[in-house]
């Protein structure tokens, strides 16, 4: 039987109504990851743990099953796994392993199946494969290393856990690859257009259909929809995420979408907002909605999985801008700010 994402979207909040959620937030200049639990009802949060992890903290991501969290430990030029605690959000090291010197990882994310992480590097250009052990530890050495470009910020694994993409910012273009489920091998096939000549495509959404994806643009301030198929992605549209009368520097980091698949938010900085667009999937194409102002310099922010709250991490004030979202119009009211440290590098939501 086949549902709609707008049905599947209900049931994805049915039953998460019960379900109780840990926002990590990366605190680079303290060296320390903080650990805040959502009230359910509200959205509201309350910090239960700073966990100091010895070097500078930059993406973090968790497995399928939210058994394991992964760091990248910027400074240290590690990656680092942990244990997570689904009662209390409380996080336990299991390992840590080290990069080439010189290639510290913007991104970390597993495959679909958790048994293998991902890592990109913007200053190495390439992307590495670690292995995953049933307790969470990772290979000490790479599996594999793929030499792609300088600029490399971030990777993404189709649901169907087939293909690999890689966005690249100075290339302007998003690295295409084959993967290989049982062995974590990666086998470039193609190379995916920014959707404008200076676009720079940095991070990646692929919508619940499988059948889109949009990319926040770094260089361009823009956002590209594109439409995914066997061979690949293609761009559709792209649209600049900023009002027509600012004229100040501006750059793009994060880019996020909906559970509803309805909407996708990309954070500015420099104009320092939520940039929304509405998503028309029988088109397809995008619908600009408006700017939403939120903290200074918004690197990274996250939607919660039942779509109901989402929180965007201000590097330039280490604070934390919460929203509650209108799931049918995409409107973000902002309802609360917290204090997490001196910055804020990246914001993950995780539902138990």
């Amino acid at each position: 039987m086949r549902f709609s994402i707008a049905v599947l979207a209900m049931l994805n909040f049915a039953s998460t109504a019960s379900a109780t959620t840990f926002v990590y937030v990366s605190q680079p200049k303290e060296n320390a990851i903080g650990v805040f639990k959502m009230n359910d009802a509200d959205g509201v949060l309350e910090r239960t743990a700073t966990i100091d992890v010895g070097a500078s903290p930059g993406s973090l991501a968790v497995d399928p099953q939210r058994k394991f969290l992964f760091a990248s430990l910027r400074t240290a030029t590690k990656i680092a796994s942990y244990a997570i605690d689904p009662a209390t959000g409380g996080l336990t090291p299991i390992s840590d392993t080290p990069l080439a010197k010189g290639a510290n990882a913007a991104y970390v994310g597993t495959d679909r199946s958790g048994k293998f992480l991902l890592s990109a590097s913007y200053s190495g250009g390439r992307v590495v494969v670690h292995g995953v052990d049933a307790a969470g530890k990772l290979t000490p050495e790479p599996l594999q290393v793929v030499e792609t470009a300088k600029t490399a910020h971030s990777c993404y694994t189709d649901t169907a856990n087939a293909r690999v993409f890689v966005p690249h910012v100075a290339p302007n273009a998003i690295f295409e690859f084959r993967f290989d489920a049982a062995t974590g091998k990666l086998t470039e096939f193609g190379r995916a257009p920014g959707g404008t000549p200076n676009a720079g495509p940095r991070h990646l959404a692929i919508h619940a259909s499988q059948t889109l994806a949009c990319s926040s643009d770094e260089t361009g301030s823009s956002v590209t929809l594109y439409t995914l198929d066997d061979q690949g992605l293609t761009p559709k549209q792209t649209l600049s995420t900023l009002p027509a009368d600012f004229a100040a520097k501006n750059s793009t980091a994060d880019v996020k979408l909906h559970p509803n698949g309805k909407f996708v938010w990309v954070s500015n900085r420099g104009h320092d907002s939520l940039a929304g667009f509405a998503v028309d999937e029988q088109s397809p194409s995008l619908t600009a909605i408006g700017q939403t102002p939120t903290e200074k310099t918004p690197r990274s922010f996250d939607i919660e999985r039942s779509g109901r709250f989402l929180y965007s991490g201000g590097e330039g004030t280490g604070k934390i801008a919460a929203y509650r979202i209108d799931a049918t119009t995409g409107k973000l009211e902002r309802f609360a700010t917290y204090d997490a440290g001196a910055s804020v590098s990246w914001v993950l939501a995780v539902t138990f």
